[in-house]
């Protein structure tokens, strides 16, 4: 009893703080992206990178810019990563080339998947200079393409969706750096190491050696959180106690994780003139994370493993709920960190961080992600009621026609086409199925997984899984490069679709698409799309696993 207290003042405490700052912190970042005059640390950066800061792309453009920056951002981690030996502060650290590409290319798409142990596998320069600073930047490219979205919605009869280099800069000096900063200095008070102390060798109890890695961990820990990354410091992840030392600093990153995603409704709402059709999206989030939530919470603590519930995998000093609650979050969003392991999650509570993943990244989402995922799932479902009731759809006084319609289509129908094909392709291959920890149900569970999280730019793994071989070092990396950028051309390209018609007034033949009837309607839609597309595979793994 007292564990379920605990557990339900956990969560209650969580949805207090997120309620508490989702007006403030949505509506400044509503007024970063339409403020009309440039920081000065701005204004350097645009003198010396010479950008035309007054100027303004079209969806062209503005794709252009995105995917060039960040094919150089690939390019420059890549380099760094391969050549961290001959650095300063090596420590011998070294990958293999196959892995260092998977790894560029995984923090560059905001995924953070590692296939390697982060103390041993990056230097401190690496994590630093590289890694961390991807963080802010992939976490920025998000939440600047889903403005550029909510520009299309809420401008009439224009051609540009913004500058994408004024909202990358925007979103890290205005947004990321500083909430980035207070949290670091929680973590630092609530005890998450940061130095750069020399590895020390102790003894241990039993006799043994053991080396004890130090590092810059608390600013790194607050930007993987606080930009949905999720790449860890240490192989344990979250559940380091380097990294998420007790239950406050627990509760703090998955604050961190939610605030910003749970909190861009409401910029949504002010931009496009009607903070009703935020709430309307935030409903959709709260939903389903509350479903998530539910089911992995309800499978762990009722699990045949005693009154405790299933504490296997999972650290004593946060237990199931904490554990169940990190782990819907994580996977609610695209962040990835784990404070516990989902391989040992029972079938139906691994089932569910998995369901979580294949919504499609909005309940919440990631930072930026969440949001143009869940506006893509509006169009969507203001399309079909359209077709129901024999109107033309619109939404915002704009008009999903046959362009904006197979645009949201193919956008969705990205991530499930890469895992059913890549989850397919890898179980009839002998040497995936030698990575495989299980047999049977549980195996499949783990190859799906994987895909599942490369597609979805989310992070997390099935550790069973030993995924660091070429063939799916090389198959993620792809499902993440698709899955990112293929997504964000569609959304760019509906963009500029919906900004060059006029908004119109709304008639008595429009549908409200800030209701509760609406919001159902979004739940239900979201709910009925990802079973439909994903039951047959999830029947043969942890359905078929549970029933078992």
């Amino acid at each position: 009893m007292s564990d379920t207290l605990s557990g339900l003042l956990t969560i209650g405490v969580l949805v207090v703080a997120l309620v508490v700052v989702h007006v403030p912190l949505g509506n400044w970042m509503a007024k970063v992206f339409t403020d009309e005059r440039h920081w000065r640390p701005e204004r350097v950066f645009y003198r010396l990178s010479r950008v035309d800061a007054s100027s303004e792309q079209g969806w062209r453009s503005y794709s252009v810019a995105v995917l060039a920056f960040s094919a150089v951002s690939i390019v420059v981690l890549f380099l760094l990563i391969a050549l961290q030996g001959v650095l300063p502060l090596a420590r011998g650290a070294a990958m293999h080339l196959d892995t260092a590409l998977n790894t560029a290319v995984s923090f560059v798409t905001n995924t953070n998947w590692q296939s390697y142990a982060g103390e041993s596998g990056v230097s401190p320069v690496v994590q630093t200079l590289g890694l961390t600073v991807q963080n802010f930047v992939s976490a920025a490219v998000g939440l600047s393409v889903a403005v550029a979205l909510v520009r299309g919605l809420a401008r009439s009869g224009g051609a540009t969706i913004g500058n994408f280099w004024v909202d990358l800069v925007r979103s890290v000096v205005r947004v990321l750096l500083p909430i980035a900063v207070v949290g670091a200095v929680l973590l630092l008070l609530g005890g998450v190491i940061s130095n750069l102390a020399e590895p020390t060798t102790i003894t241990t109890v039993s006799g043994g050696q053991q080396v004890i890695q130090g590092g810059l961990v608390a600013s790194q820990e607050a930007i993987k959180e606080l930009g949905t990354n999720g790449g860890g410091y240490f192989n344990a992840n979250s559940a380091h106690p380097f990294e998420n030392p007790n239950a406050l600093t627990n509760l703090l990153e998955i604050f961190l994780i939610l605030v910003i995603p749970f909190s861009l409704p409401r910029t949504y709402g002010v931009l496009v003139g009607d903070r009703r059709q935020g709430f309307a999206v935030a409903g959709l989030m709260a939903a389903l994370w509350g479903i998530m939530l539910t089911v992995i919470t309800w499978s762990e603590v009722h699990s045949a493993a005693g009154p405790l519930g299933s504490l296997e995998g999972k650290e004593v000093r946060f237990g199931p709920w904490a554990s169940s609650l990190f782990a819907a979050s994580t996977t609610g969003t695209s962040t990835g960190a784990v404070n516990s392991l989902h391989e040992s999650y029972s079938a139906l509570g691994g089932g569910g961080a998995l369901f979580s993943m294949l919504l499609g990244e909005i309940s919440p989402g990631g930072v930026g992600t969440g949001l143009y995922g869940a506006l893509l799932i509006a169009i969507l479902t203001v399309f079909i009621s359209g077709l129901m009731v024999g109107r033309t759809p619109e939404i915002l006084g704009k008009s999903i026609g046959r362009r904006e319609i197979t645009l949201t289509a193919l956008a969705l129908l990205v991530m499930p086409a890469l895992v059913l094909v890549f989850t397919g392709i890898g179980l009839v291959l002998p040497n995936v199925r030698a990575q495989m920890l299980a047999s049977g149900p549980h195996g499949l569970t783990e190859v799906m997984y994987a895909y599942a999280s490369a597609s979805n730019n989310n992070g997390s793994a099935f550790a069973g899984f030993s995924a660091d071989a070429p063939y799916t070092n090389l198959t993620l990396a792809l499902c993440m490069l698709l899955g990112r950028f293929v997504t964000i051309a569609l959304v760019l390209a509906l963009a500029g679709s919906l900004v060059a018609q006029r908004r119109r007034p709304a008639t008595s033949g429009t549908l409200p698409t800030h209701s509760p009837t609406f919001v159902g309607l979004l739940v239900g839609i979201s709910l009925v799309v990802s079973g439909l597309t994903f039951f047959p595979a999830l029947a043969l793994g942890p359905l078929a696993e549970a029933l078992a």
